[in-house]
């Protein structure tokens, strides 16, 4: 069963000793965002969190499960080699292959890091919590193959009897003002603004629109979402926007869903 469902993004400067002083500060509206999903993922009490991260180890036309028994990761991009270490649900995994395969969803199991854009969204949900962990990447196939991916994950967990929380890590546009990392593109802050004006309106065909025209603003996380958006799939769900935010240049958006 599901019984929670959110998206977050993934900023370094979140994790204590990674971001430069005060950069707690420029992204608070977010921290604190992060702040109430693991209150109120704490009360849904999930045995396993599914976590899609758009930085995974992944393949152009396979969607890539994480295969190791424990799944280990750091933040040593960002000059931390702390390890932190999850259980992985093999049941869940293998069974979600195992279905991709039966609807002619090219999928595959391979052992692999927890990703920071991964371990992120679990490091600020889990710090009284320790669930089991499945570690999804997308591919680079259209959104359709992704809302299906997700459908064929919601079929995996409502059969099962765990309570299962889902996660979609992604960020929104690089590229919102002048300093952003991944330079600075006019029309970005019109995609972000329609992303969230989509998803309050339950817009599903506009934001499947997306899918030829969102490279210019350089997002990573609407594969991400789409994935969790099948998963939902035929569920009465609700966007609740907790925050947006481009301090840094990039679209952080935290929201839950279910």
């Amino acid at each position: 069963m599901i019984v929670f469902a959110a998206i977050m993004p993934h900023p370094p400067e979140s994790i204590p000793g990674l971001g430069k002083p005060g950069s707690f500060n420029l992204i608070k509206k977010t921290l604190d965002a992060f702040e109430k999903l693991r209150i109120d993922l704490e009360k849904a009490d999930p045995e396993t969190i599914v976590i899609i991260s758009p930085h995974a180890y992944s393949e152009e036309y396979t969607f890539v499960i994480n295969s190791a028994s424990e799944l280990i990761g750091n933040f040593s991009e960002f000059g931390s080699d702390k390890e932190y270490k999850y259980s992985n649900d093999a049941k869940i995994a293998d069974e979600l292959n195992f279905l991709c395969l039966q609807k002619d969803l090219m999928a595959k199991l391979h052992p692999g890091p927890l990703d920071y854009g991964a371990l992120i969204p679990i490091y600020h949900l889990t710090k009284n919590i320790k669930p089991k962990v499945v570690h999804l990447s997308f591919s680079k196939m259209n959104y359709e193959f992704h809302y299906r991916y997700g459908e064929t994950l919601q079929k995996i967990i409502e059969s099962s009897d765990k309570r299962v929380a889902i996660i979609a890590s992604g960020n929104l546009s690089h590229k919102l003002t002048p300093n952003a990392p991944a330079g600075f593109y006019p029309k970005a802050v019109k995609f972000d603004a329609k992303v969230l004006r989509y998803l309050g309106e339950n817009n599903l065909s506009g934001i499947m629109s997306f899918d030829k025209h969102s490279t210019k603003s350089a997002e990573c996380g609407m594969r991400s979402i789409i994935i969790l958006l099948g998963a939902l799939h035929g569920k009465n769900y609700k966007f609740d926007l907790l925050s947006y935010e481009y301090p840094l240049g990039i679209g952080y958006m935290t929201a839950r869903l279910l």
